[in-house]
Order: C-alpha cells, then structure tokens, then sequence
C-alpha cells in the first residue's frame, strides 16, 4: 500500500468521514447501508483499469477502503 497521503488524500477521507457519520446521525443511512456504499467501493477500485500504474493506485485504495470497513473508523460499527 501506498504511504504517500497528500493533504488532499487527508482532507477527502475527513470530509467523506464526515459526511457517513452525519447521514447515520440523521437516520438518512444506516450504518449497514455506509458499509454497502464502502464494499461497492473497493469493488469498483478493484474492477479498475488502466495501466499497471493506475490498476496499482486502484488496488491501494481498495485495500484502504476495506481497512475502513473492518474497523479503522467507526463509522462502520453498528
């Protein structure tokens, strides 16, 4: 996995944090349904395409993604 986080990588992942918790808050999502959206997720960086470059990249954040949903961040725990 890549160790490179960029300020941007950072602020995405806060923001997007942000945004689950705040919809299962709301009872807008479940967090069943933020674990669904994460899961199909990591199935598109997985289904990537491009070069070995790209399909790399890919890989890495579906690895990330995945981290997530097995406990790294709470929004995923019921």
């Amino acid at each position: 996995m890549m160790d490179d986080q960029t300020p941007s990588d950072m602020a995405a992942l806060s923001i997007c944090e942000t945004l689950h918790l705040a919809l299962r808050d709301a009872d807008i999502l479940s967090a069943r349904e933020i674990r669904g959206l994460l899961v199909d997720a990591a199935t598109t960086h997985d289904s990537a395409t491009g070069s070995q470059e790209e399909i790399g990249k890919h890989r890495d954040a579906a690895v990330l993604i995945r981290r997530i949903i097995a406990g790294s961040v709470s929004l995923c725990r019921s």
